[in-house]
């Protein structure tokens, strides 16, 4: 860095100081190294300073001074990403702004089922104070205890709920907003029905803080289910579950609140790695289906309506075997099976992954074609398949051969097999990114995949709202001022 680049910089980090107080500039290595190694630890960047505000107006304050000394700023959350959307780059010009202070919850409206939140309240939070008022925030997924709801926002989220309630997006009626120029927008309204012009809302949720920096938001509650059942239902194929799926949509119509897809390689590794995790049938099954139901009737309601759908699936065909939790720790069991193939996976080496979704109806086929392309291309690979199948979307991801080094198989093969499964979604008329966000990581490939027209309505609107380009650059769309 230059003399004058250097003086640049400690006159930006002096007026952050007078803002928040020098306690929230952090500047030290040991105090600003969380803050720049993203989760997956792909990327590690480097800032110049790591600010971290209290409220809305300093983060406006903050925003106006990156503005005047023309400083990028990189906002972030829980750190929880898996794309590299909140990790500066390695200029050290940049300065991480955290939400981790700003974590009140303002408001619970029981009445209008909403809760009224700052973005950097932990995601679990939100559920229990929902909880005691009586009602559910359904948003739910791994990093559930240290992520928060503004990276939630920021790249909207998905998780195991969105079959019945949709992703974030979904979950939001109103957002307060910093924008690049460091005003704020007040959109806090509550509200359902709201046609007075441009849905501002949804132009920040899902950009990453590319456009502005979410500071508050108002999130829908809904009732608490009187029940919750769970069970497992062992398959033969991914279209034997599309068929299964349709027959429990038919059967439970919207208590269907979870939909997960497991292949048995999947729940192998769950067991190689994490023994107490037993496989949960007598012989191995292609996939495995785990789905629960949540009922505002009964728990009797529920088991009976699950009863006669696995009587109906075992009739037919669609289902090989199955096993109804008959406890809340059983149930607790079998979200356990699913939500360990991630660590599973660390624990076997390093993988390929993917985060796609294609059509719901396209699932079997794009899995039955793709998995041939990659056994073509890289013999011997492990296909680890996961997800949300409700909603279309799979965690694809790629296990090196069994004896084969990771790091050599992901140096030789990442580039073409993920070429290779991007060029099979983009056939299916699918997304390379379903629930992850772009962020870094992706940056380039959708604008590989997205029209000319697409891309140039995106820079079209980055540059209507951020032309310098301080707001988080880099991510999501390529822009220069």
């Amino acid at each position: 860095m230059s003399e004058a680049a250097e003086t640049a910089t400690s006159s930006f980090i002096a007026a952050c100081v007078e803002i928040v107080g020098a306690q929230h500039v952090l500047t030290e290595a040991h105090d600003t190294a969380p803050y720049l190694t993203d989760w997956r630890r792909r990327y590690t960047g480097a800032a110049c300073a790591v600010l971290t505000p209290a409220n809305a107006e300093e983060v406006a304050a903050l925003v106006r001074t990156a503005v005047e000394h023309r400083v990028a700023l990189v906002p972030q959350g829980g750190n929880t990403g898996l794309a590299g959307g909140a990790t500066p780059d390695a200029s050290g010009t940049q300065a991480v702004l955290s939400v981790k202070r700003l974590n009140r919850i303002r408001d619970v409206d029981p009445h209008n089922n909403t809760i009224t939140v700052e973005a950097g309240v932990v995601l679990a939070e939100i559920q229990a104070r929902a909880r005691e008022a009586g009602r559910l925030f359904p948003l739910s997924l791994a990093a559930e205890g240290s992520c928060t709801i503004g990276g939630n926002l920021a790249t909207n989220a998905g998780g195991t709920g969105v079959l019945r309630y949709g992703n974030t997006r979904e979950l939001c009626l109103g957002l307060e907003v910093v924008t690049p120029q460091g005003e704020i927008w007040s959109g806090l309204r509550g509200l359902r029905k709201d046609n007075t012009g441009y849905d501002l809302r949804d132009v920040f949720i899902g950009a990453e803080g590319t456009l502005g920096i979410i500071t508050a938001a108002v999130m829908k509650l809904h009732p608490l289910p009187a029940a919750r059942v769970t069970a497992l239902a062992a398959l033969a194929s991914p279209h034997a579950a599309l068929h299964f799926l349709a027959l429990a949509q038919r059967f439970a119509g919207p208590l269907l609140t979870g939909f997960e897809l497991m292949s048995d390689f999947c729940l192998q590794l769950v067991n190689r790695h994490f023994p107490p995790m037993r496989y949960p049938f007598e012989s191995r099954h292609a996939q495995v289906v785990l789905l629960e139901l949540s009922d505002s009737e009964s728990e009797e309601h529920a088991r009976g309506l699950f009863e006669r759908l696995m009587e109906t699936a075992l009739q037919d065909g669609l289902v090989e075997d199955a096993v109804v939790a008959e406890s809340l720790a059983q149930s607790q069991a079998f979200w356990n099976l699913r939500e360990h193939i991630p660590l599973a996976q660390a624990e076997e080496g390093l993988n390929i992954k993917h985060d796609i979704a294609v059509p719901i109806s396209r699932i079997g086929t794009f899995i039955e074609e793709t998995d041939a392309a990659i056994a073509g291309a890289a013999p011997g690979a492990r296909m680890v398949t996961f997800g949300h199948l409700g909603d279309g979307n799979l965690h694809y991801n790629v296990q090196a051969p069994e004896g084969v080094d990771a790091k050599a198989f992901l140096a030789q093969y990442q580039s073409p097999i993920n070429r290779l499964v991007y060029d099979s979604v983009h056939r299916h008329h699918g997304s390379i990114s379903a629930e992850h966000g772009l962020g870094q990581l992706k940056v380039d490939d959708a604008a590989h995949y997205k029209s000319e027209v697409e891309v140039r309505l995106m820079r079209a609107l980055k540059h209507a709202l951020d032309p310098l380009n301080l707001m988080n650059p880099g991510k999501v769309v390529r822009f220069n001022p």
